[in-house]
């Protein structure tokens, strides 16, 4: 991965509390696994913001170097991996995810 590109990966990461890398938009997600992760976001009514992997091609290959993650959606609270759309429904499903998103959104 390029150095250009890291830092975007970055940047995006630091600049929002919650933040998807997703096929698609949270308007419109292209995908059924990062469609759940969007709808899991918007049941909790909690601000994120999304960058859609199939509009940019360095995104999409990077993001999965710079996590080491090999699957899109990648869901980060407060600049972690949190993980993708599995983790994502078994945490909710536990309860835990609203946990993190009420510390990640306090602090």
């Amino acid at each position: 991965m390029n150095p250009e590109t890291e830092a975007r990966i970055k940047q995006l990461i630091s600049d929002n509390k919650i933040f998807v890398f997703m096929k698609g938009t949270k308007l419109m997600p292209q995908c059924g696994f990062s469609n759940n992760v969007v709808q899991i976001l918007n049941s909790f009514g909690v601000p994120y913001e999304t960058c859609d992997v199939l509009a940019d091609p360095e995104i999409r290959q990077g993001i999965k170097e710079f996590s080491n993650w090999p699957t899109i959606p990648q869901l980060y609270i407060n600049g972690e991996l949190i993980g993708g759309s599995d983790i994502a429904i078994e945490l909710y499903q536990k309860g835990e995810l609203q946990q993190m998103l009420e510390v990640a959104l306090a602090s």
